[in-house]
């Protein structure tokens, strides 16, 4: 089980699963989302994240038809993107946990979208777009 949090900590979440195929993704939109150089995700299944408190704090925007992208109305803080085409999960920000976690990112995906002053000097494999396994 991990602890979740926004930045004012008004929105709480448990996660009762395992967080699975976590990515840094460094497409420009997760990058604008993030205000970061990447933004690190890993799986969610819906049925094992949990509110503790805040729900009523969430709120989305629609990126586009059927792909939301889910933050906390008082901090801004990004929580989670979902998909009506992937409905039992959930794509989790993995900057918003307070639990250390056992699992690991599997790779840098969409490395041609990535900030020009960033270097990617880690020993990940590094794709283009999705990484391979990615149904």
């Amino acid at each position: 089980m991990y602890k979740a949090s926004c930045l004012c900590k008004k929105v709480s979440l448990v996660i009762k699963g395992a967080i699975t195929d976590i990515i840094h993704c460094h497409c420009s939109l997760c990058r604008k989302s993030s205000g970061t150089a990447f933004a690190t995700n890993g799986f969610v299944n819906r049925g094992e994240l949990e509110f503790e408190s805040g729900h009523e704090l969430v709120k989305d925007f629609e990126l586009k038809p059927g792909k939301r992208r889910h933050f906390c109305s008082n901090c801004a803080s990004p929580l989670f993107s979902s998909n009506d085409q992937d409905p039992k999960r959930v794509r989790l920000r993995l900057g918003i946990l307070d639990s250390k976690i056992t699992e690991r990112p599997i790779s840098h995906n969409f490395v041609t979208s990535k900030a020009d002053w960033d270097s990617l000097n880690e020993t990940l494999p590094h794709y283009e777009e999705h990484e391979p396994s990615r149904s």
